[in-house]
C-alpha cells in the first residue's frame, strides 16, 4: 500500500487545526484515507489526493487543475475525484480541496459499518 507520506503528514497538520472533529486514519483506496467525524474525507492515494465534495461542484472541480475523474467498475462517481500534484502544490489550492472536502462532510452520508 504506496502512499506519500510528505503529503499524508500535511493533510495530517491540515486537518489538525480544524476545531471540533474527529479525524481516524484508516487503510483503504490502496492508500490511507482520513475519516472526518465517522466519513470518508479524504484520501492520500500514491502521489494524489483522493477527494469527496459535494456532487453540486462536479462542474467547478472538473476545471481544476490536476483533476481526475475517479472511475469504478466502468462509472464515474460524480462525488469522488483524483487530484495530481500539479493541482495542489500551491497552498491555496491545497486549502481549497481540504475546504470542498471538509465542506462536504458535514451532509456527506456514513458508509453503513460492515459486521
Amino acid at each position: 500500500m504506496a502512499y506519500n507520506i510528505e503529503l499524508a503528514d500535511r493533510v495530517r497538520e491540515r486537518l489538525s487545526k480544524v476545531p471540533d472533529i474527529e479525524v481516524e486514519e484508516k487503510k483503504m483506496f490502496s492508500g490511507l484515507a482520513f475519516l472526518v467525524n465517522g466519513k470518508m474525507c479524504i484520501n492520500i492515494s500514491h502521489d494524489n489526493l483522493m477527494c469527496r465534495y459535494n456532487p453540486e461542484l462536479e462542474d467547478e472541480v472538473s476545471e481544476k487543475k490536476g483533476f481526475l475523474p475517479m472511475i469504478m467498475r466502468g462509472k464515474q462517481l460524480k462525488d469522488y475525484c483524483y487530484v495530481e500534484p500539479i493541482g495542489f502544490q500551491k497552498p491555496d489550492d491545497f486549502e481549497y480541496w481540504i475546504k470542498i472536502c471538509l465542506d462536504y462532510n458535514t451532509i456527506a452520508k456514513a458508509s453503513k459499518k460492515k459486521k
